[in-house]
């Protein structure tokens, strides 16, 4: 039984495809149980097939794409994108959770500037309680 069809390796194709920049990384993150096919674990060296669907989990992000085409060879992003097809729901996901992070950075109090010479001596003032 002979196939005509290429087969990939998923660290290979996920390096390909720039998720991760080493093959390595991708190898990982699979093994780590950051990659998901239909909400399963699986191994880096399975075969990618053309309409698969992957959930990978990569930092705070988290992308649903389905595969349509097949590569081992890395090449440039716009090459790179022809292989995968993101989900809609997954780019609006993405994009609310973005917005999210982006509040909450905006809350949190920042300063402008360093604490100088006199300030850091009353932080340690403070922290050692001699006040």
């Amino acid at each position: 039984m002979v196939s005509d069809e290429k087969k990939v390796r998923l660290d290979k194709w996920l390096w390909a495809a720039r998720f991760f920049k080493t093959r390595a990384l991708a190898g990982a993150a699979v093994t780590g149980g950051k990659v998901h096919l239909a909400g399963q674990r699986i191994k880096p060296s399975r075969s990618v097939k053309i309409d698969d669907c992957y959930e990978i989990h990569r930092g705070y992000e988290r992308y649903q794409i389905i595969v349509t085409d097949l590569s081992e060879r890395r090449g440039s992003a716009a090459c790179a994108q022809t292989l995968y097809q993101e989900t809609e729901s997954s780019i609006e996901q993405r994009g609310r959770e973005a917005e999210k992070r982006k509040l909450a950075m905006m809350q949190r109090p920042h300063s402008s500037s360093r604490p100088d010479k006199k300030q850091r001596r009353k932080i340690r003032q403070f922290i050692n309680g001699k006040a």
